[in-house]
């Protein structure tokens, strides 16, 4: 089974994506509301896919997505975040997302974005 970790600081928000992905079946095997504990978290569990919000209290997403692949976790990463600028979508994909979806969303486009990082997998 696919493996995610949900990086948000918003309880409701990680509850959202959680949900919605285990429905669709995957499995999630952890979660972080800040940034040093998803780093920490996200080194030891090594997941098949991190879900990344830009905004959390102690940092940026993308610091945390620098910090990740500095670490040498090489989980796939769909950055999920309210700050859809294309600036901001730029700089995360030149980091190492590989797609970005902005908040609020259906839950149709996480399930699609998700999958399609699975199937990418594959090949």
């Amino acid at each position: 089974m696919n493996t995610v970790f949900v990086i948000d600081d918003s309880g409701y928000m990680r509850s959202l994506i959680k949900n919605t992905l285990e429905k669709a079946g995957y499995q999630i095997v952890g979660e972080a509301g800040s940034g040093e504990l998803a780093i920490d978290l996200c080194i030891g569990l090594r997941p098949d896919l991190i879900t990344l919000d830009n905004i959390l209290p102690d940092m940026h997403g993308l610091d945390i997505l620098k910090a990740i692949r500095d670490e040498g976790v090489d989980s796939k990463v769909i950055m999920v975040s309210a700050l859809g600028q294309a600036s901001i979508v730029e700089e995360a994909i030149q980091l190492g997302a590989l797609d970005y979806v902005v908040k609020p969303f259906e839950s149709e486009v996480l399930i699609r974005a998700v999958s399609k990082m699975f199937v990418s997998k594959k090949v």
